[in-house]
Protein backbone atom coordinates (compact mmCIF):
# COMPACT_ATOMS: atom_id res chain seq x y z
CA UNK A 1 0.00 0.00 0.00
CA UNK A 2 1.46 3.45 -0.79
CA UNK A 3 -0.18 6.17 1.36
CA UNK A 4 0.00 9.81 0.11
CA UNK A 5 0.14 12.24 3.02
CA UNK A 6 -1.39 15.50 1.50
CA UNK A 7 -1.96 19.31 3.65
CA UNK A 8 -0.83 22.84 3.23
CA UNK A 9 2.48 24.18 5.44
CA UNK A 10 2.08 22.87 8.92
CA UNK A 11 -0.74 20.81 8.84
CA UNK A 12 1.12 18.24 10.68
CA UNK A 13 2.23 15.69 7.69
CA UNK A 14 5.02 14.74 9.04
CA UNK A 15 3.91 14.45 12.55
CA UNK A 16 0.92 12.30 11.25
CA UNK A 17 3.28 10.35 8.99
CA UNK A 18 5.46 8.84 11.62
CA UNK A 19 2.06 7.48 13.65
CA UNK A 20 0.91 5.77 10.49
CA UNK A 21 4.76 4.62 9.82
CA UNK A 22 4.11 3.08 13.60
CA UNK A 23 0.96 1.54 12.38
CA UNK A 24 1.48 -0.12 9.36
CA UNK A 25 5.11 -0.65 10.15
CA UNK A 26 5.94 1.36 7.03
CA UNK A 27 8.55 2.77 5.20
CA UNK A 28 8.20 6.82 5.86
CA UNK A 29 9.74 9.19 2.69
CA UNK A 30 9.87 12.65 3.98
CA UNK A 31 10.81 14.69 1.31
CA UNK A 32 11.81 17.87 3.61
CA UNK A 33 14.91 15.81 4.81
CA UNK A 34 16.04 14.24 2.02
CA UNK A 35 16.10 18.14 1.25
CA UNK A 36 17.79 19.12 4.12
CA UNK A 37 20.30 16.15 3.92
CA UNK A 38 20.57 16.54 0.40
CA UNK A 39 20.28 20.00 -1.21
CA UNK A 40 19.78 22.92 1.55
CA UNK A 41 23.60 23.34 1.76
CA UNK A 42 23.99 23.79 -1.45
CA UNK A 43 21.87 26.65 -2.12
CA UNK A 44 22.45 30.04 -2.87
CA UNK A 45 20.58 32.75 -2.40
CA UNK A 46 18.95 33.18 -5.50
CA UNK A 47 17.81 29.35 -6.03
CA UNK A 48 14.09 29.84 -5.84
CA UNK A 49 10.85 27.04 -6.19
CA UNK A 50 12.66 25.54 -9.57
CA UNK A 51 15.60 24.95 -8.03
CA UNK A 52 14.22 22.49 -5.43
CA UNK A 53 11.27 20.92 -7.54
CA UNK A 54 14.03 19.81 -10.21
CA UNK A 55 15.33 18.61 -6.80
CA UNK A 56 12.16 17.02 -5.76
CA UNK A 57 11.84 15.33 -9.01
CA UNK A 58 15.08 14.04 -9.06
CA UNK A 59 14.26 11.91 -5.88
CA UNK A 60 11.30 10.63 -6.82
CA UNK A 61 13.08 9.21 -9.60
CA UNK A 62 14.96 7.13 -6.76
CA UNK A 63 11.88 7.11 -4.41
CA UNK A 64 9.64 5.18 -7.44
CA UNK A 65 12.10 2.50 -7.67
CA UNK A 66 12.29 2.18 -3.90
CA UNK A 67 8.71 1.73 -3.96
CA UNK A 68 8.71 -0.50 -6.08
CA UNK A 69 10.87 -2.31 -4.44
CA UNK A 70 8.64 -2.37 -1.28
CA UNK A 71 5.77 -3.43 -2.68
CA UNK A 72 7.38 -6.13 -3.67
CA UNK A 73 8.27 -6.81 -0.43
CA UNK A 74 5.08 -6.27 0.83
CA UNK A 75 5.51 -3.36 2.94
CA UNK A 76 3.60 0.24 2.98
CA UNK A 77 5.29 2.97 1.58
CA UNK A 78 4.50 6.40 3.40
CA UNK A 79 5.12 9.74 1.24
CA UNK A 80 5.36 12.77 3.13
CA UNK A 81 6.23 14.53 -0.47
CA UNK A 82 4.85 17.58 -0.28
CA UNK A 83 2.01 16.92 -2.99
CA UNK A 84 0.35 20.01 -2.94
CA UNK A 85 -0.69 20.24 -6.60
CA UNK A 86 -3.12 17.54 -8.11
CA UNK A 87 -0.78 16.96 -10.71
CA UNK A 88 1.96 16.03 -8.39
CA UNK A 89 -0.58 13.13 -6.41
CA UNK A 90 -1.89 12.17 -9.96
CA UNK A 91 1.70 11.31 -10.61
CA UNK A 92 1.63 8.46 -7.73
CA UNK A 93 -1.82 7.64 -8.33
CA UNK A 94 -1.16 6.45 -12.40
CA UNK A 95 2.35 5.17 -11.12
CA UNK A 96 -0.17 3.10 -9.06
CA UNK A 97 -2.34 2.18 -11.18
CA UNK A 98 0.04 0.57 -13.62
CA UNK A 99 1.59 -1.40 -11.39
CA UNK A 100 -1.49 -2.71 -9.69
CA UNK A 101 -0.56 -1.13 -6.31
CA UNK A 102 -2.80 -0.12 -3.67
CA UNK A 103 -2.79 3.91 -3.07
CA UNK A 104 -4.58 5.25 -0.39
CA UNK A 105 -5.10 9.36 0.03
CA UNK A 106 -4.49 11.31 3.56
CA UNK A 107 -5.95 14.79 3.41
CA UNK A 108 -4.80 16.72 6.95
CA UNK A 109 -7.63 19.47 6.64
CA UNK A 110 -6.14 22.13 9.02
CA UNK A 111 -7.16 25.61 9.41
CA UNK A 112 -4.83 28.13 8.51
CA UNK A 113 -4.56 30.16 11.71
CA UNK A 114 -3.41 26.67 13.17
CA UNK A 115 -1.13 26.19 10.71
CA UNK A 116 0.59 29.37 11.42
CA UNK A 117 0.92 28.99 14.95
CA UNK A 118 2.31 26.03 14.45
CA UNK A 119 5.36 26.87 11.97
CA UNK A 120 5.86 29.82 14.07
CA UNK A 121 6.38 27.54 16.87
CA UNK A 122 8.56 25.00 14.91
CA UNK A 123 10.39 27.82 13.77
CA UNK A 124 11.09 29.24 17.37
CA UNK A 125 11.58 25.54 18.92
CA UNK A 126 13.25 23.41 16.18
CA UNK A 127 11.90 20.44 17.54
CA UNK A 128 11.28 16.76 16.43
CA UNK A 129 9.80 17.56 13.14
CA UNK A 130 11.83 20.76 11.94
CA UNK A 131 13.86 20.42 9.14
CA UNK A 132 14.59 24.17 7.79
CA UNK A 133 12.61 27.21 8.77
CA UNK A 134 9.72 28.27 7.22
CA UNK A 135 8.90 32.11 6.61
CA UNK A 136 5.81 33.69 6.69
CA UNK A 137 6.36 34.87 3.42
CA UNK A 138 6.86 31.04 2.13
CA UNK A 139 3.96 30.24 4.38
CA UNK A 140 1.81 32.74 2.31
CA UNK A 141 3.22 31.83 -0.86
CA UNK A 142 2.04 28.09 -0.30
CA UNK A 143 -0.98 29.22 0.76
CA UNK A 144 -1.83 30.29 -2.55
CA UNK A 145 -0.06 27.05 -4.25
CA UNK A 146 -1.89 24.33 -2.70
CA UNK A 147 -4.63 22.45 -4.66
CA UNK A 148 -6.76 21.03 -2.17
CA UNK A 149 -7.60 17.67 -2.91
CA UNK A 150 -10.97 17.18 -5.00
CA UNK A 151 -13.74 14.81 -3.89
CA UNK A 152 -12.74 12.28 -6.73
CA UNK A 153 -9.70 11.94 -5.45
CA UNK A 154 -10.57 11.69 -2.06
CA UNK A 155 -13.10 8.26 -2.76
CA UNK A 156 -11.86 5.79 -0.40
CA UNK A 157 -9.33 8.31 1.01
CA UNK A 158 -9.02 10.07 4.75
CA UNK A 159 -9.67 13.26 5.62
CA UNK A 160 -8.11 14.38 8.96
CA UNK A 161 -9.40 17.17 10.79
CA UNK A 162 -7.53 19.05 13.50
Amino acid sequence: MIHLIVGNTAAGKTTYSNKLKRKTNGILFSIDKWNNILFLSDKKPNDGLEWFLERIDRSEEIILDLLTQLEHSNNDSILDLGLSKFKHREKFRKFADLNGYQLKIHFLDVPKDIRLNRVMKRNAEMGETFEFEVSKENFDFMENWFEKPTKQEMIGGVIIKD
